[in-house]
């Protein structure tokens, strides 16, 4: 079942959402602001994001456009949970990038009927589109990557990585685009970091001689290339 992220700073709705989403089988991660949100986001990717619009700090708003200006989070779908209801907030709330929105209070069956149908419309509007160069096959939506049907293990930021290396053949990246586009602008790490993960990246097609796929540009950063 799907993995839902609920961000909302007060517990006594997360509560509420958490009982009623688990009677139906949704799996349910909590955040109560936009620094556990972006923290829940890249280490549990959400199928979709149940969004309250005031949040200290950050409002929820900010945090659906900042998601949505990022390649690796921009089709995630988002509905916004919240007490404005004028049409104004709702053409805000959808210019944002939002595909749903609740006003509060408002009751779990009309939620999980919500949640349900965006999922619907998400899920029969994302194509399936499988990524394959020679026998290098990733699939997006099932989340699999397989050589002559034979399935890889990878990590989380490994599967991101290798899927924009894939979106995007024959084009180099620097590090500095690498951890915009296959981690996030939100998350602060080393560039180095790329490095670390090119070389786990390379270890796992090794076995299949297709370590060579993924190329160093000297001075420029990395390129995803069946050619030699």
């Amino acid at each position: 079942m799907s993995t839902i992220l609920i961000v909302d700073d007060e517990q006594p709705i997360r509560n509420m959402v958490s009982f009623a989403l688990g009677r139906v089988g949704f799996t349910l991660r909590e955040a109560a602001d936009a620094e556990q949100a972006y923290a829940e986001i890249d280490q549990h990717r959400p199928e979709l994001i149940l969004m309250d619009w005031m949040l200290p700090g950050v409002s929820g708003l900010d945090i659906v456009r900042r998601l949505q200006r990022d390649t690796s989070t921009q089709d995630i779908p988002v509905i916004m949970l919240t007490a404005k209801a004028e049409e104004s907030d709702k053409i805000n709330g959808f210019k944002a990038g939002i595909d749903d929105y609740i006003s509060k209070p408002f009751s779990p069956a009309e939620l999980i009927a919500r949640i349900q149908a965006v999922l619907r419309r998400t899920q029969q509007s994302q194509s399936r589109e499988i990524l394959e160069f020679e026998q290098l096959s990733l699939d997006p939506l099932s989340h699999r990557v397989t050589v002559n049907d034979v399935e890889l293990e990878f990590g989380p930021t490994e599967f991101r990585l290798l899927k924009f290396f894939m979106q995007h053949p024959d084009r180099v990246y620097s590090r500095e685009q690498l951890l915009d586009n296959a981690w996030g602008r939100n998350v602060y790490v080393e560039e180095r970091t790329v490095d670390v993960h090119i070389l786990r990246l390379r270890k796992v097609l090794s076995p299949y001689g297709l370590e060579h796929y993924i190329q160093t540009v000297r001075g420029a950063g990395y390129r995803f290339s069946p050619s030699t």
